[in-house]
C-alpha cells in the first residue's frame, strides 16, 4: 500500500531515502482519525515509529512553518519538542527527523547531556522548528530561559515508559506543565503501566489508541534461541557463539558496568574486534564506538540496556542476552536492536541451567516461541569455518595487474598444495579458539526438555550417576562453623573459586575451624587449577580462603553433610548468619567473574568475607 496523499516536500523526502509504502504504525498514524489528534501508540522498536511521528507532525508544522520551503520557514520558538530517554536516541531520532524536514527547510536542534550546554544555547538563540532532547538537559535549557516552548504545537514522548523507568518522571512534569495547553501530545510507549495511563491522562486529551504490536509480541523478524550453560561457562558461551554465527556486527548485552567492561576486556584479549557502551563512557566515547560499528571496523558491542538504548547500526544481526533480562520488555527492548527495516535478525539467551524455569515464564510472558538449541561445540563451529572458507577463497575476484604478477610470482615459487595451505592458515589465524564447555545434558532443573550437548538442557529429572565419587578426593578449607560457615554458602563459593557446577561436589562435613569437602573423580584437575588461580592469600574476601588437597576428614568427625547426589545438606548449627559473613547478605559491588555459583544470577555479588 502506498503512502496516503502527503504534502509533496515529504514525498520527495521520503522518496529520496527508498520509502514506497509505510509500515504499519506509519500508516496508521496518518489514517484521517488520527491526524490533527493525541495519540497514544505502541509498536515495536525498528518499525519505522520516528518517521511515523515525523509524518503525523507534519501537516500542522508546514501550514504553521511555512510550506514552500526555507525562505518561508519560521525561525524563532519551536514548534515542536521530542523527548527521548537517552542521547543516542535522541541523536538518532533527531537524524532521522533531519532528512525527513530538509526538503521543507526545518531546522532541528538536539539538545543532550554529554554535549556542550552553552553551543545547544546559541543553536536554540537561533531558531528552530523542531527541539530533540534528553529530560534532564532540555529541562536545565527551560530553567536557564534558553528553551522557549511558548509556541509549541506538539509534543512527543519517545519511549515514554523507559523514561519513568529511568526516573525522569518529576523532569517531564515540569516540561509538559511549561507547554501550551492547545499543543497536541504524541505518546509512544511498549508497555501501558500504570504511571504511562496517568501521565496520558493528566496531559492528554481524547486521544487516540494505535497499537500495531499485535497479540504475536514477538518480533517477526527476528528468531530467538535460547541455550542452557553452566553458570561458570557463561563467558564460554558468549565466544562459541560469536564465532559460530560470525555476524557482521552483534552486540552483548550486560547488567552493570563493571560487567561490560570486564567481558569488554575478555572478548579483546581473545583476539575480537569489541567496543563497549555503558554509562562511564563520554559522549564522544560513545560516538567513537558506535561509528566503529557502522563502518565495519569492529563487529561486537558490549553494551548495559540504557546505554544500547537508540543503537540503530544497519549491519546489526546478532543480540546475544548474556546476562538475562529483568522482564519481558526488557527482552524485547534488547532484541529489537537487531531484525530492524525488514531484515532478519537472531537473539540468543545465555541462560544458567538453574534459572531455565525462571527464563522460560518470561519468554512466555512476552510471547516469544525460542528455541532451546545447544551453545554451537568446537567441531560445529570448525565445520562452518571450513564452509566459509571455502566460499570466501573460491569467490571471483577482481584484481589489478600488480596483484596479478604477485600471484603469479608465488605460484611459481610454491607448489599448489603449500599455496592454498598459506592461504588457510592466514585466513584461520585471525579467528579466535572456541571453547569446550561443561557437559549439563543431566542437569537440567525437572520440567526442562531439549537440547543434549554441551549446551543443551538434558532429560527430565535424570537420576545422578554416583559413580564419579568412587574415586572422589578430600579438599579441607580453613573455616568453619566458628566462621559460620554452611552448605548453603559454601557450595556457591566452591563453583567460583574452582569453576566447577554443584553436580561435582560430593559430602561436605564442616568442623569448628575447618571445612573437607569432595570433588568428583571428572572435575579433579580442572578445580585445583582454578583454586590455585583465583587463591589471592591474605584477603579478607573469599579469595584468601585457604583450599588444599587433604586426606580426609578426621576420624569421627562432627558437620554438616551434603550427598553427593545433591540433597539437602545436615541441620546447620544455627538458622543462619549475620549480614557480613559467610552465608549472610551478600555485599559490596557485583563484580566481573567468568564463574557464579549455582541458583544466582550471572556475575552475582559476592559476600564479604571476614574471619576471625
Amino acid at each position: 500500500m502506498p503512502f496516503p496523499t502527503l504534502n509533496p516536500l515529504m514525498a520527495e523526502a521520503l522518496t529520496a531515502q527508498g520509502y514506497a509504502e509505510p509500515t504499519p504504525v506509519q500508516a496508521a498514524v496518518l489514517e484521517d482519525e488520527a491526524l490533527g489528534r493525541d495519540l497514544i501508540v505502541s509498536a515495536q522498536t525498528g518499525s519505522g515509529k520516528t518517521v511515523a511521528f515525523g509524518l503525523a507532525m507534519s501537516a500542522q508544522l508546514l501550514d504553521v512553518g511555512g510550506k514552500e520551503g526555507s525562505e518561508n520557514a519560521r525561525r524563532g520558538a519551536p514548534l515542536a519538542l521530542v523527548i527521548a530517554p537517552t542521547r543516542e536516541l535522541a541523536l538518532q531520532v533527531s537524524r532521522e527527523l533531519t532528512w525527513l524536514y530538509d526538503a521543507a527547510g526545518g531546522r532541528i536542534v538536539t539538545c543532550v547531556g554529554g554535549m556542550n550546554a552553552a553551543l545547544e544555547r546559541k543553536a536554540l538563540g537561533q531558531g528552530a522548528h523542531i527541539v530533540v532532547g534528553t529530560p534532564g538537559r532540555l529541562k536545565d535549557h527551560l530553567e536557564r530561559g534558553a528553551l522557549d516552548l511558548s509556541a509549541l504545537e506538539y509534543v512527543v514522548l519517545d519511549e515514554a515508559d523507559e523514561m519513568l523507568d529511568m526516573g525522569f518522571r518529576e523532569d517531564l512534569e515540569e516540561i509538559l506543565d511549561a507547554t501550551p495547553a492547545t499543543r497536541k501530545t504524541l505518546l509512544f510507549s511498549a508497555t501501558m503501566p500504570k504511571p504511562i495511563v496517568a501521565l496520558a491522562k493528566r496531559y492528554q486529551k481524547d486521544a487516540l489508541r494505535i497499537s500495531t504490536v499485535g497479540d504475536d509480541r514477538g518480533h517477526g523478524d527476528i528468531e530467538y534461541q535460547a541455550v542452557a550453560v553452566s553458570p561458570a561457562d557463561i563467558e564460554h558461551a558468549v565466544i562459541n557463539l560469536l564465532r559460530y554465527h560470525e555476524a557482521e556486527t552483534a552486540i552483548l548485552f550486560c547488567a552493570t558496568r563493571d560487567n561490560v567492561r570486564h567481558l569488554h576486556a575478555t572478548l579483546l584479549e581473545r583476539g575480537f574486534a569489541a567496543v563497549a557502551l555503558s554509562g562511564e563512557h563520554s559522549q564522544a566515547e560513545r560516538n567513537h564506538a558506535l561509528q566503529a560499528l557502522r563502518d565495519g571496523r569492529v563487529r561486537v558491542c558490549v553494551a548495559t540496556d540504557v546505554a544500547a538504548r537508540g543503537i540503530d547500526v544497519a549491519s546489526l544481526s546478532l543480540v546475544i542476552h548474556v546476562e538475562t533480562p529483568r522482564d519481558a520488555e526488557v527482552l524485547q527492548h534488547r532484541s529489537g536492536r537487531t531484525g530492524r527495516a525488514g531484515k532478519k535478525g537472531t537473539a540468543v539467551l545465555i541462560v544458567p541451567y538453574p534459572r531455565r524455569r525462571r527464563v522460560e515464564g518470561m519468554l512466555r510472558t512476552a510471547r516469544v516461541n525460542a528455541n532451546w538449541v545447544g551453545v554451537p561445540t568446537p567441531e560445529m563451529i570448525r565445520e562452518r569455518d571450513r564452509e566459509r572458507l571455502l566460499t570466501a577463497l573460491t569467490a571471483p575476484v577482481e584484481a589489478s595487474d600488480e596483484d596479478r604478477a604477485l600471484a603469479a610470482e608465488l605460484a611459481g615459487r610454491m607448489e599448489p598444495l603449500e599455496l592454498a595451505l598459506a592461504l588457510v592458515q592466514a585466513k584461520s589465524g585471525q579467528m579466535p579458539d572456541p571453547e569446550e564447555l561443561i557437559d549439563i545434558s543431566s542437569r537440567a532443573p525437572s520440567g526442562a526438555v531439549g537440547g543434549g550437548n554441551a549446551g543443551g538442557a538434558g532429560g527430565v529429572g535424570m537420576p545422578r550417576d554416583h559413580s564419579e565419587f568412587d574415586d572422589a578426593v578430600w579438599f579441607r578449607m580453613d573455616i568453619g562453623r566458628r566462621h559460620n560457615a554452611d552448605p548453603r554458602w559454601l557450595l556457591p563459593l566452591l563453583c567460583r573459586r574452582g569453576h566447577v557446577s554443584r553436580n561435582l561436589i560430593g559430602a561436605i562435613r564442616i568442623g569448628p575451624n575447618e571445612t573437607y569437602f569432595q570433588i568428583g573423580a571428572k572435575g579433579q584437575a580442572t578445580f585445583l587449577d582454578a583454586v590455585k588461580r583465583t587463591s589471592v592469600p591474605g584477603s579478607e574476601e573469599e579469595s584468601g580462603i585457604t583450599i588444599e588437597r587433604s586426606a580426609g576428614p578426621p576420624e569421627g568427625g562432627a558437620g554438616a553433610r551434603r550427598s553427593p547426589g545433591g540433597g539437602a545438606p545436615g541441620k546447620p548449627h544455627r538458622k543462619g548468619p549475620p549480614a557480613g559473613k559467610p552465608g549472610g547478605k551478600p555485599s559490596g559491588k557485583p563484580t566481573a567473574s567468568g564463574g557464579a555459583g549455582p541458583g544466582s544470577a550471572p556475575y552475582a555479588a559476592r559476600p564479604t568475607l571476614k574471619r576471625k
